[in-house]
């Protein structure tokens, strides 16, 4: 019996100090501030971590479960953080109780680390916008809880695995714009998948049966085939034909002469097509030498490409000097060869001749028309030009339409001046601002860094603009609002709307252009737009300026840009706010608070039923309220700094 007692005794002890070596061997905050300071030591030295500090609960980017006193790692959020060089082994594998990881938009290079299979709690992944490379490591498959996946924007190379089914809780996978090549596994099975996207990879081969309800983007740039897509070329070969019985003489001498014949036929067939064509193209030299050239160049120009890049042309021009003359007639007495001016005569008056012989400057082409910025001859006035493409409503409504918006005169609407209409031609004058589309700011080559507070009065500046449009009587709309129709002055702290109201000139006739993810749902024709629909394309709007993604079909040659209600919703439902905001203001952890109000207003002005959207002048209201508390807070810092340096 004591020796039982001392057997159990010593059992005891054994466990007690196997359960202590556990407990020292198992990862604490202590190893997670080191993994930390290494990862810091390798791609950030720029980093703002105090090292002095026992706990890394408190740096920027980094997220604990357990406030700042103790507890895991849980988050860490370093989107444009300059973070360069390569991920080394025992830096982000170590935070193994990490459930968000966000490296976004840095300029990361080399491969995953082999040890990203540590991280077992990892939910939200974001990679993209780096210079990764090499294929997804086999310790990937392990991150069975993952549900956010984005390496978009690398140059990871391999095939897609098959592994990824292990995933099975992966709601998000973009792999877009890489160097994936091969063929996408036939049974990809992920359950839960809601967004998806591979365009712009060297991939081939057939689209899984999984994946065939998504849209055809989420495969552009990559010779996949298969539903969405074109269907697949049958590479096997034909059946070969049964051969015929063998033929008597008479049978051989009739085959002979019914080939001659069919010959004879064929040849005679061809010889009059190519006499047809012929003819054809007589006369289309003909006529296109009846054709003046000055008209040809006119309808190239108001009828080109979509937003094109603006080139610097002339409105009216003689033959060979390089100066295009314009299709219109010269003006004569009768009234309707004049500009009407609404809304106030301009301080420096011109006429139409003048207007049609301005040297001018193609500022943009969409499916309404043709903008430009033309110089008065003299120099005496610039003007902005619309030449509408086609106007088939009649006159007197088209007049009465155009009035009532010259009426509108507000600091945060490009000013309508003058108007001409003729059979041939259609005209609506403005007043040049110097200003740049909020468009060409946040998706242009050379695109400007806008801080948040800048953002949010540039979404101030146009909700005052609508909200006076839709307070100048029942029913008057925007009716096409997007980033392109806000113009941004030089000072970057005011905008001006555009082209408000012109979607009520455009006849019933007109086929309407590709769907924008600017569209309300409930719009199915735009010329019928409502206040609430207005509302909702400026919540989009709102989405845009935070997010820095580009509404699905709004900019020319992004297919692949977002359905950004339906993302911002997925991604904070997921309780992941901080990864939605644009990486050049992800960081502003000053204006944090009211980075997520304004997130949230747009939120409410997106919403599917018209009847729950905000009015836009609760919408100003709120951002100038928005914009008032950034300020102060800014305005706050730079008195603190400012003080400190003095005492300095």
């Amino acid at each position: 019996m004591p020796l039982r007692g001392r057997g159990r005794s010593l059992l005891l002890l054994v466990v007690a100090l196997w359960c202590s070596a556990l407990r020292c061997a198992a990862p604490d905050l202590a190893a997670d501030r080191a993994a930390l300071l290494a990862l810091r030591a390798a791609v950030g030295p720029g980093l703002p971590w105090d090292a002095s500090a026992a706990s890394p609960c408190g740096w920027r980017g980094v997220g604990c479960d357990n406030g700042t006193g103790g507890g895991r790692v849980v988050a860490l959020q370093l989107p444009g953080a300059g973070l360069i060089g390569q991920l080394p082994l025992g830096t982000v594998g170590n935070l193994t109780a990490l459930r968000a990881l966000s490296l976004r938009s840095n300029a990361l290079s080399g491969g995953i680390p082999a040890d990203i299979g540590n991280c077992g709690e990892l939910r939200y992944l974001y990679l993209q916008d780096n210079k990764l490379a090499g294929e997804i490591p086999e310790g990937f498959f392990l991150l069975g809880l993952l549900q956010r996946l984005v390496l978009s924007n690398n140059r990871f190379s391999g095939g897609v695995s098959l592994e990824f089914n292990k995933l099975r809780r992966l709601a998000t996978l973009y792999l877009e714009n890489n160097v994936l090549t091969g063929t996408l596994p036939a049974d990809l099975d992920l359950p839960n998948l809601q967004l998806f996207n591979v365009s712009d990879n060297q991939l081939n081969g057939p689209v899984p049966e999984s994946l065939a309800g998504r849209p055809a983007s989420a495969f552009s740039g990559t010779t996949l085939c298969g539903a969405p897509l074109s269907p697949c070329a049958n590479t096997s070969p034909p059946s070969p034909l049964p051969l015929p019985p063998p033929a008597s003489s008479e049978d051989s001498k009739s085959s002979k002469l019914s080939t001659a014949a069919i010959a004879g036929i064929a040849a005679g067939a061809v010889a009059a097509l190519l006499v047809v064509l012929a003819v054809i193209f007589f006369m289309l030299c003909f006529r296109r030498g009846k054709t003046n050239k000055a008209d040809t160049s006119t309808e190239t120009a108001a009828y080109g490409d979509e937003d094109a890049s603006p080139e610097t042309v002339s409105v009216a021009r003689a033959e060979k000097s390089g100066v295009k003359a314009s299709r219109s007639s010269k003006p004569t007495a009768s009234d309707a060869k004049k500009l009407v001016f609404v809304g106030g005569e301009p301080e420096v008056a011109y006429e139409l001749e003048s207007l049609l012989h301005a040297s001018a400057e193609v500022l943009g082409k969409g499916w309404l028309g043709t903008t430009y910025r033309a110089t008065l001859e003299g120099g005496v006035a610039v003007v902005t030009v619309k030449r509408l493409r086609e106007v088939p409503i009649p006159e007197k409504e088209f007049r009465g339409t155009v009035a009532a918006l010259g009426a509108l005169r507000h600091e945060s609407l490009v000013p309508l001046r003058s108007y001409f209409y003729s059979k041939e031609e259609k005209l609506i004058v403005y007043d040049f601002v110097s200003a740049k589309g909020l468009s060409s700011l946040l998706h242009g080559a050379g695109s400007e860094r806008l801080d948040f507070t800048t953002r949010a009065r540039i979404a101030l500046a146009s909700a005052r603009g609508i909200a006076f449009i839709h307070g100048a009587g029942a029913g008057s709309s925007h009716g096409n609002i997007k980033s392109s129709n806000i113009l941004v002055n030089d000072a970057r702290d005011g905008a001006y709307v555009a082209d408000y109201g012109l979607i009520q000139l455009v006849g019933a006739s007109v086929p309407l252009k590709r769907v924008t993810g600017y569209r309300a749902p409930e719009v199915t024709d735009p010329r019928r737009a409502s206040q609430e629909a207005d509302v909702y394309s400026f919540g989009v709007l709102l989405l845009e300026l935070l997010t820095g993604k580009a509404p699905a079909n709004s900019v020319p040659g992004s297919d692949g840009a977002a359905d950004l209600p339906q993302w911002v919703g997925t991604v904070v439902q997921e309780e992941w706010t901080g990864e939605v905001f644009d990486a050049s203001i992800a960081n502003e952890a000053l204006v944090e608070e009211e980075m997520v109000r304004l997130l949230q207003l747009g939120t409410e002005c997106t919403e599917r039923r018209p009847d729950r959207r905000p009015a836009m002048a609760e919408v100003a209201a709120r951002i100038e309220d928005i914009v008032g508390s950034a300020q102060r807070k800014t305005d706050s810092a730079e008195f603190h700094s400012v003080s400190a340096d003095h005492s300095a």
